[in-house]
């Protein structure tokens, strides 16, 4: 699938799930609610299931991207601690984007003269640049939601998904950066 359908997808799981959300609160739509969040999960599983496969930072990281972009915008307004959040987390992603494009240039050797040469500046011996902390982030992120009391199965799955995404994209990241410093 091009990276196109995988957002398209994503946005169609999100907007899924929170309509199955707002579906539980109304008396009388609880049941379609929980078809349009199961089907939401499903979609959404499906594609973060086949953007691993591509073993592509750049598409992985593109489905996490429109999933947490489209959680703000369906967001709460008044939710703050979230909308703070997810900020945050569009800001991060935002930076590894820049560091994805960067790693690609020839010149990103000298990457590994600037970031300093201890072991908590580095993962796997390469530079920990935004593209690392920002899957960092998001995976604390992630791991907070998952200790949410009450939190449906399937949405766990998802968000263990989610999880194995970061830990694949960073791991393709790194043959990136091997392969630029070479």
């Amino acid at each position: 699938m091009a990276q196109t359908g995988y957002v398209i997808n994503i946005i169609e799981a999100t907007t899924n799930i929170d309509a199955g959300r707002k579906g539980f609160a109304i008396k009388g739509k609880a049941e379609e609610g929980r078809i349009s969040f199961e089907e939401g999960i499903s979609l959404a599983l499906s594609t973060f299931q086949e953007a691993q496969t591509t073993a592509d930072p750049q598409t992985i990281i593109l489905a996490e991207y429109t999933f947490i972009t489209q959680e703000f915008h369906l967001c709460n307004k008044t939710d703050k601690d979230t909308i703070n959040s997810l900020t945050l987390a569009i800001q991060s992603f935002d930076d590894a984007f820049l560091a994805l494009k960067a790693v690609e240039d020839t010149r990103y050797d000298i990457a590994d003269k600037t970031h300093p040469h201890n072991k908590k500046y580095r993962i796997s011996g390469f530079p920990k640049d935004s593209f690392h902390i920002a899957c960092g982030s998001h995976r604390a992120r992630l791991k907070n939601i998952l200790k949410t009391p009450g939190l449906d199965p399937i949405e766990k799955a998802l968000l263990k998904q989610r999880l194995a995404n970061l830990s694949s994209t960073q791991s393709a990241y790194i043959e990136k950066q091997k392969k630029a410093l070479e």
